[in-house]
């Protein structure tokens, strides 16, 4: 049997499943999913940096790749406990992606606003759940939280 997440705040529950499964292994706190656009899940993932020992492992690619392949992507929603890196946002700019639920944008704001202005569709939902978990990252780890972001610290 196939749910169907209906609501924006249903769709962020699976992003931060993956968040707290993420933080949990010691890795960075930030989970995304895709769902298409009747809310059916696509694919599921979660920051992967220091578990894999991989930079490109961001919850949105890793959610994308488990997605599988498609034709179009513009009828998809990505998912993201936190606002998109500028490399996240490429990926949902280079592909299409039609719309965002992001999940938090107080301890990081990426590039959500430069999506929105480039037609997708953009929805902040300012999670405190979401702050708190990434607040407790980067206050223990934020030499990874710095990496992660590309910043020297």
């Amino acid at each position: 049997m196939t749910t169907n997440f209906t609501t924006p705040e249903a769709m962020l529950g699976v992003a931060l499943e993956e968040a707290r499964a993420g933080f949990a292994e010691g890795g960075i706190p930030v989970g995304a999913a895709l769902f298409s656009a009747d809310g059916r899940l696509l694919g599921r993932g979660r920051n992967r940096r220091v578990q894999d020992g991989d930079p490109s492992v961001h919850g949105e690619t890793a959610a994308f790749r488990n997605a599988g392949r498609r034709r179009a992507y513009r009828d998809t929603i990505m998912v993201t406990t936190l606002s998109p890196c500028w490399y996240c946002s490429g990926l949902i700019r280079q592909f299409g992606i039609g719309g965002l639920v992001v999940g938090e944008s107080r301890t990081f704001t990426g590039g959500h606003e430069w999506l929105a202005r480039h037609g997708v569709e953009v929805t902040l939902l300012d999670s405190g759940e979401c702050a708190e978990l990434m607040t407790a990252f980067i206050t223990a780890n934020p030499q990874a939280w710095l990496e992660d972001i590309g910043e020297d610290g």
